[in-house]
């Protein structure tokens, strides 16, 4: 398709930052609605870290299947497939702590769902996007995550308080169908032209196929052959050993798990914080305890069009922009987890928690674009791989959390005060500093993988 006034990248790029904005919401408001109905019910903290992780186990067990997946099939099919997979459960799932099992199952199911729309979005990003409007693309995309965190910690605590917990999985399950409709409508394959433009300025040859043959079910790239005048066609061999074995792949798998292990612990115990650290009501906090994703929007945007500017005008190499903005990023936030108990008011836990995950979304224009970086041709595998740790990293933290918390109740040491939840923010603080350090000594930001 030929550039127009509105390219149609452009409308893919932004029906992407739709999609991980839905995601986020949803993922904000089981945590919200979950609080509210557990604690009404009497679950214990180490119960609730329980639930609250069981969507990560289901979101690891796909992140390389759905790498795969999305490289056989298109990312486009993917990401649809998997709208309609978690909207369904959430529509047709009811929220009552009493019954673990069906909310285990359910949490599994939305957690499997969503594991396939990473990867995917990486492949329809390697197909549509050209290498010098990568960063800020991927970090728009991207920061849609965080927009949906500051929409659903602003709106759904006042759904919660007048409908009902339940009335936050319907309200998820209709903004699911209605980007699954969108996406239906405006998304497509990439034309020629576009995968050209997409594959230029040192990025190599052709990327994904884009024709809809039942030849490219298998993951088709064609290669022209002296063979009686035809063009032969074979399989893509993905490099599984190579990419398992790479130095920078394993920098970014780093990086992606502390990013998400401090994402993951604030996003689903930041409104037990207030409750019961700072004694705080999440429905009389108003708009302020939605800055901290709202923080993550702003910084993520500014990291992407600072990288893109630092490598465009070769002010700096790829290489050099990458560890420069995952560096500044980490350590910042490093420093901002651990001040975060030592505040006592709302103010204080606002500012540090905005600080800590707003430089975590700008390290992003580090660690998360170098997959493209790194494997265009790969980058949905890459994604998948990487986005596996990070995943993990929920179902670490998270759970972890709960058993902390629940220790620290089990011997009489009160969750308002700030020892109770030192260990808590100390944890992920000292992750960042030792993944920014492997950033710096083991990423590049030339391609690896032909």
């Amino acid at each position: 398709m030929t550039d127009t006034k509105f390219p149609k990248r452009y409308l893919i790029v932004l029906l992407t930052f739709i999609c991980t904005s839905v995601c986020y919401i949803e993922r904000v408001g089981f945590s919200i609605a979950y609080t509210v109905a557990a604690d009404a019910a009497g679950v214990n903290q180490s119960s609730k870290g329980m639930i609250l992780s069981t969507f990560y186990y289901g979101y690891a067990l796909s992140q390389v299947p759905g790498g795969w997946v999305a490289q056989l099939i298109g990312g486009r099919r993917v990401l649809l497939m998997s709208f309609v997979l978690w909207s369904l459960t959430c529509a047709l799932v009811p929220l009552d702590p009493s019954r673990a099992t069906i909310l285990v199952i359910a949490r599994l199911l939305v957690g499997v769902a969503q594991g396939f729309i990473f990867p995917s979005i990486h492949t329809v990003l390697a197909q549509w996007v050209p290498p010098h409007e990568r960063s800020r693309s991927v970090s728009l995309t991207t920061s849609g995550m965080y927009l949906g965190a500051a929409a659903g910690m602003l709106l759904l605590p006042t759904l919660v308080k007048f409908k009902g917990p339940q009335s936050v999985f319907l309200a998820e399950a209709a903004l699911g169908a209605s980007w699954s409709l969108l996406w239906l409508k405006f998304s497509s394959e990439p034309s020629r032209m576009d995968q050209q433009k997409a594959s230029a300025v040192g990025f190599g040859k052709s990327l994904l196929p884009t024709s809809k043959s039942k030849e490219n079910i298998k993951v088709l790239h064609k290669a022209k052959v002296e063979n009686g005048g035809e063009s032969a066609v074979r399989p893509m061999e993905i490099p599984w050993k190579s990419i398992v074995t790479s130095l920078p792949v394993w920098a970014i798998v780093v990086n992606n798990f502390t990013f998400h292990y401090a994402l993951y612990v604030l996003m689903n115990w930041l409104p037990t914080y207030f409750e019961q650290g700072l004694q705080l009501s999440l429905q009389d906090m108003g708009s302020s305890k939605m800055l901290p994703y709202l923080n993550m929007f702003i910084f993520s945007n500014i990291g992407g069009v600072v990288a893109d500017h630092l490598i465009t005008r070769r002010i700096l190499s790829v290489t050099k922009t990458r560890k420069l903005l995952n560096t500044v990023g980490f350590v910042v936030a490093a420093l901002a987890l651990m001040a975060l108990p030592l505040f006592r008011t709302s103010t204080g836990a606002i500012f540090c928690s905005s600080v800590s995950l707003g430089l975590l979304a700008l390290g992003r224009a580090g660690f998360a674009v170098n997959h493209l970086d790194i494997a265009p041709r790969y980058a949905g595998i890459v994604m998948g791989v990487s986005n596996t740790a990070g995943t993990l990293a929920g179902i670490v933290g998270v759970g972890l959390t709960g058993w902390i918390l629940e220790k620290a109740k089990a011997s009489d040491t009160d969750l308002s005060t700030p020892e109770s939840w030192k260990q808590v923010f100390y944890i992920p603080g000292y992750l960042c500093m030792f993944s920014s350090i492997i950033f710096l000594l083991f990423s590049t930001g030339e391609r690896t993988f032909d």
